[in-house]
């Protein structure tokens, strides 16, 4: 693997590098910082390395004893069954290396805002798309994220038109990233007389969550409108106008929020969500190469994107990016069981990567 010894000889050669910038004294603080930054994201690759490096020694030694015609007959079986052992544990510690090698989403260590809105499909849809939001809430408390709800627009049915929500914690964004998409599910409504089954779908968009220094939005670019929240049906659930409306005149990009009592909470909260969805849309932008590397990825990360079905009557469950179908749909939609699915897809992710990485 010429490729990977020479990312791991530059990677040692960079972290002495630094090491002797930083201990000689010579560079100001904004530039100790960042290079401290730097050391301490390689070193674990360096470890990892250094490892893979003593490893590769160890097998050329016990190689050249076993060769030399000088070597014992007990020495050499010795020698070869010390080898064998060692070889087989190389593989393993390479693929340990390439992992940590691969390039890194930075918005995978974020929150996330999740999104998640009724699609074709009527009151069921709207029904699934509460199914849905539920299942994440689930699945965050399993893991010990916060889960708040930032909007919620619910039907006389009890189904969600659309619910976005705040889920914080290490990780969240890296964990949830590859639910975006279109959520199918085929099942019998409950106000389906004939006992026909139904297909409909609600889509879900998971972004990370963006601090304000990620995303410089200007005052004189916004609409705030104030009116007062309505509950399902349209009624009025008070008599204030805390409800807030924010839109971003450059993008277009508008923004909900009613769920709180108080206007000043409400306005904080649609910002929350406008700013994900700007640093989204910036990422986006940004990273050029993100869209053909997609490609070779799990799924498109388009929102248009059917990923996954839900098949009340069989009681399975399919994620059809990676052709995973599991057939316990009730522990999964409960939130307890989804991290089968969500392992295999990043798994799946790292292993194309992985064949894409010379």
């Amino acid at each position: 693997m010429k490729g990977l010894a020479e990312k791991m000889s530059a990677l040692i050669a960079r972290q002495d590098e630094l090491a002797a910038l930083m201990s000689a004294g010579k560079v100001d603080a904004a530039s100790f910082t960042a290079m401290s930054r730097e050391y301490s994201e390689i070193a674990p690759i360096v470890e990892k390395a250094k490892a893979v490096q003593a490893l590769q020694r160890e097998l050329t030694g016990l190689q050249e004893l076993i060769d030399d015609p000088a070597t014992e007959k007990d020495m050499r079986s010795m020698a070869e069954a010390e080898y064998r052992e060692l070889e087989e544990k190389l593989p393993a510690l390479e693929r340990e290396l390439q992992h940590l090698l691969l390039p890194k989403d930075d918005a995978d260590d974020r929150s996330a805002i999740l999104e998640v809105r009724a699609g074709t499909g009527g009151d069921e849809a709207s029904l699934f798309a509460a199914d849905l939001f539920r299942m994440y809430q689930r699945y965050a408390e399993a893991h010990g994220w916060g889960f708040e709800p930032i909007e919620v627009n619910e039907t006389e049915l009890g189904g969600y038109k659309e619910a976005i929500a705040a889920i914080t914690g290490p990780g969240v964004f890296a964990r949830l990233k590859f639910e975006s998409g279109v959520h199918r599910v085929q099942r019998v409504p409950t106000t389906e007389g004939s006992g026909r089954i139904h297909t409909s779908a609600a889509t879900v968009a998971v972004l990370p969550e963006a601090e304000e220094v990620d995303v410089d939005i200007d005052d004189k670019d916004l609409r705030i409108d104030v009116y007062r929240a309505q509950g399902a049906g349209g009624q009025h659930v008070n008599k204030t106008e805390s409800a807030v409306r924010i839109t971003h005149i450059p993008t277009g990009v508008v923004v909900t929020c009613q769920d709180n009592k108080s206007q000043h909470k409400n306005r904080a909260q649609a910002m929350k969500v406008l700013r994900a969805r700007l640093y989204e849309i910036e990422r986006e932008r940004r990273d050029s190469a993100r869209a053909a590397a997609r490609k070779s990825q799990v799924g498109s990360g388009d929102r248009s994107e059917r990923i996954r079905t839900y098949n009340f009557p069989q009681g399975r469950v399919t994620d059809h990016r990676i052709n995973l179908t599991l057939h316990k749909l009730d522990r999964i939609i409960n939130g307890e069981e989804m991290d089968e699915i969500i392992d295999a897809l990043i798994a799946e992710d790292r292993a194309e990567r992985l064949s894409n990485l010379q």
